[in-house]
């Protein structure tokens, strides 16, 4: 029976033949996401996300998450969810917290802690319709907290630089991308 390599809770094995199968056949890298809000009262709406598409066919999840988007009372809210913002900010940590555990695990390195903190600091003004500077962040920070009982400072620092580099939302986060918005009127 074949012993399954598993390093930070992660299956090293199957991280291995996918990174492979990716190599062979670049078609299996493209994915595309999706995410769904509907509008519930005031600041609150509701979100979904469910299946994807990977290689061009549906890949179902068998399940599908809900979120609640909202706004914190200074901004007319009722507090019933995050808002936007930082949910953009939440998944610049959750990316960076995937991409540094996965890429640990295929070099060997076992980490016994990480956790990362984002903030952004945004100006409300253009949001709302006054002059001001951009909409969106002018600047966001993360912080990362990382210990590992098999490797040195150099290799964690030099870890973390790779999954900056290499992070998806980080990306999309500090370069263009298009953006497209049709409307339906009902």
């Amino acid at each position: 029976m074949a012993t399954i390599t598993v390093r930070n809770g992660v299956n090293v094995d199957q991280l291995v033949a996918t990174i492979g199968a990716i190599g062979s056949d670049p078609n299996v890298a493209a994915m595309t996401f999706k995410a769904a809000s509907t509008w519930q009262d005031g600041a609150r709406s509701r979100g979904e996300i469910g299946d994807f598409i990977h290689a061009g066919a549906i890949a179902e999840r068998g399940t599908r998450f809900h979120l609640t988007g909202d706004e914190p009372p200074v901004l007319l809210g009722s507090n019933a969810g995050p808002n936007a913002v930082e949910l953009l900010l939440q998944a610049l940590a959750f990316c960076y917290g995937v991409g540094y555990v996965y890429n640990a695990a295929a070099r060997g390195i076992e980490i016994s802690e990480l956790r990362y903190e984002v903030e952004g600091d945004i100006d409300l003004r253009t949001f709302v319709g006054l002059e001001g500077p951009r909409a969106g962040f002018t600047a966001i920070r993360a912080k990362g907290w990382v210990k590992s009982p098999n490797a040195t400072p150099e290799q964690l620092e030099e870890l973390c630089q790779y999954v900056q580099d290499t992070s998806p939302v980080r990306d999309c986060l500090a370069n263009p991308v298009p953006v497209t918005t049709d409307l339906v009127v009902l």
